[in-house]
Formats: C-alpha cells, structure tokens, sequence
C-alpha cells in the first residue's frame, strides 16, 4: 500500500489501518479463495475512508469446504497494542470447525439470493455490557467493520455468480493476552480484543479514538443506573483510589489528559456528581485553566506553584527554584522550606483549580475534586470532596 503521513509536533508519523480493514481484506481474500479455487498473495479494497489499500494474505489454509486465511494488522506510528497481530478470516460453506459459537449469537447478512453468516472464534471479545456498539452476547464486531466484511465477501461473491449460505468466522490467536492491554476489561468485553474502525485507517496519535472509549465507558455506566462517578487521569490515580481511598474502581472512569472534554461527555451524559481524583502533577495545572493536561497540549504547572508562592511570601529566590524545578515536588519541596507555606499555596490553587472546573461542568453538574501525589499524599480538597468521597467509600462497602 502507499504509505500516508500525518505531522503531529513537529513529527512525520505513519498511518495505519485498523482491525476492522484486516478482518475484512482476510475475508474477501478467503471467499475469493473459497469460491475461485485459485490460491492469492494479496488483495485490493477501499475502505471507507476512500483509501485504496492492497494488502498482503498469510497463513494460507484450506480444507473441505472451507478457506482460511490472516492480515497482519499495522497501526502504522500510533501507540497500538494490536500492531502486529494476524487477524484470521475463515470463509466456508457450511459451519466450521474452529466457530466456538453458534450462528444466532453472531450477526446475519441478507441479499439477492446471498445468506451470510458471521461469527467468531479465539481471540475476538464478547461483549457482556450494554452501551456499546454491539448488543451484549455478541462478538466485539463492530456496526462498520461487520458492513466491510459482509460488502467485500459479497463483492467475491457477485465475482463468481455464488447464490447460497456463506459462514465467515472472524478470529485472532493472540488476541486474549492483547486484550489485557486495552480498555476491553473495563467495559466489559471478554476474551479478546474488539474489530473497530470507523474510516478503515488508523490516524496516528489519534485523540478521538481515546475521547470515544472514554465515552462509551461512561454511556455503559449510565446505563447501569450511576449518576455519580469518580474521574482520574491515569494509573496513578487508579493505585491511589485502591490503596489509600479504597475506592472499588467499578465506581471510576480513566479520563487520560481530557478533564475538560470528560467534563462535557458527563455532562451530555446527565450525570448528577463527580470527584476527580489525581495527580498533583498533571491537576495543578487546572489552577491555570488548563483542561487537558497533556505535556503537548500545555503546562504552567511551576507557573502556578511560583506565582502563589510569591503572592504568599516566597523569596525571590525560592521563586526562582520553583520556576526551574521538573516536577510538581520538588517545587513542593522548596515551598515547605517555609512553615506553612505549601499549605497556603494548595489552599489557593484548589480553590483556583475548583473555580475552572465548576465553570467547565455548567450548573447541573457538581464537581469536586483530590489532589495528591505518591510522596505526600493529599495535597488539597474542594470543600465538598471529603464528603462526596464518603458516599462512593460507603456505596462500595454496601455492594
């Protein structure tokens, strides 16, 4: 395929194509197979994105009435737990042998005298909780991917003047231990890795594919009857709500960099309260205005810490450190050099910090919030947070 770039900071980075482009290329390459009897080294496709790809076939298999065949997925320069992973295709004539479920709990294809049916096997998900884009007890395949793989084996189909019952059984043999890697556990898809796309392509360093998994784990929440919720960055986070909150995680939502686009989808969403609980290195910068905390996006975090320091009686010189300082304690560190002086600084920045946040949540959303970090703790508290913390503690000691 001809290579597609993308520059993000300054960085030419490769595109990719997605699980959902694999599934489909190893489909039609298994059906051409199947029904032309001629072995093929590659295939050609337009995936919905309008991108013209020739992808290469491996792991060639057949048997009686059947056809099997893998794409290796290639995400291209964006951070992609399934890069590199064979995505199989098994196209065959009557049910096969490697289908670990029947065809009612997979999906169905009608049309001009052509019956498909798709399911999947080892290493695929199945998806135990509404909300997401595939019903519960159904195969993480998901709306587009399923139209890509049903269109390309038609096409193969309408190639050899077929009329009949086609299975095509979707599986990937690393995909299990992938999974662990993803976001599949948290939103209940099971065993496997999901087959996604929306365009085919996998844009490189992509914020909306994260924004949309954020989303959708909140939508399944929702659904499940929360209307509270409790928001933090990272692991950091999570460890820190486990071991020293002891906060059941079933109650939290990870929100990456994305405080303020997370602050909306809840919104949108119709949820009632939120804690955000995090590290004192990426929320400080909430004193600034800063709702994504990414290191690209912005900073200020010794900003913050140095211009409070000095409203509130640092020397010139600790200002100074602090401006030069890495991380957020060791700009801690040199405010504690005077007695009293990092408390009255994390005073105000969680009062700043809550100011922003409330703006950003709108009226109908209640919003407090944690800072921490590993070294020392609690940093601050919004004045409702202690209280709102309570009833997520007591809720999972009632569970």
């Amino acid at each position: 395929m001809k290579e597609m770039f993308a520059y993000k900071n300054q960085k030419k980075l490769r595109w990719g194509y997605t699980t959902g482009t694999c599934a489909a290329a190893a489909s039609l390459a298994a059906a051409l197979m199947l029904l032309g009897k001629k072995r093929i080294v590659q295939v050609r496709l337009t995936v919905p994105k309008g991108i013209e790809l020739e992808l290469e076939i491996e792991d060639i298999q057949a048997g009686n009435g059947w056809v099997s065949c893998a794409v290796r997925k290639d995400g291209g320069d964006d951070p992609d737990a399934t890069h590199g992973l064979l995505v199989y295709s098994t196209v065959g004539y009557a049910k096969m042998e490697k289908e670990r479920m029947e065809p009612e709990c997979g999906y169905t294809y009608e049309g001009d005298g052509l019956y498909l049916k798709l399911t999947a096997a080892d290493g695929v998900g199945m998806v135990t909780k509404p909300g997401l884009s595939c019903p519960a007890g159904k195969p993480a395949i998901n709306p587009v991917p399923r139209s890509m793989i049903f269109g390309e084996v038609e096409k193969a189909c309408q190639k050899y003047g077929f009329h009949g019952t086609l299975g095509i059984c979707i599986s990937v043999p690393q995909g299990k231990e992938t999974a662990k890697q993803t976001f599949n556990p948290r939103m209940g898809i099971l065993g496997g890795i999901s087959i996604l796309g929306t365009s085919g392509m996998v844009e490189p360093m992509s914020e909306k594919a994260l924004l949309e998994t954020i989303r959708l784990e909140m939508h399944q929440k929702h659904l499940a009857g929360n209307r509270r919720l409790i928001l933090t960055p990272g692991n950091y986070g999570e460890a820190f709500l486990r071991s020293q909150l002891n906060i059941d995680l079933e109650q939290a939502v990870k929100c990456s960099n994305f405080i303020g686009d997370t602050l909306d989808m809840a919104a949108q969403e119709g949820m009632k309260e939120l804690l955000l609980v995090g590290h004192g290195g990426k929320l400080v910068k909430l004193a600034a205005g800063v709702m994504n905390t990414h290191s690209s996006a912005a900073d200020g975090r010794m900003e913050v810490l140095a211009a409070w320091g000095a409203a509130l009686g640092a020397s010139r010189e600790q200002v100074i450190k602090i401006l030069e300082a890495v991380t957020v304690d060791q700009g801690l560190l040199i405010l504690e050099q005077q007695t009293g002086l990092r408390e009255a600084v994390m005073e105000q920045v969680m009062k700043r910090a809550w100011e922003h946040l409330k703006k950003r949540a709108g009226e109908k959303l209640k919003i407090e919030c944690i800072m921490f970090t590993n070294e020392r703790g609690i940093l601050g508290e919004t004045p409702g947070a202690r209280v709102c913390l309570e009833r997520f503690q007591n809720s999972a000691e009632n569970r």
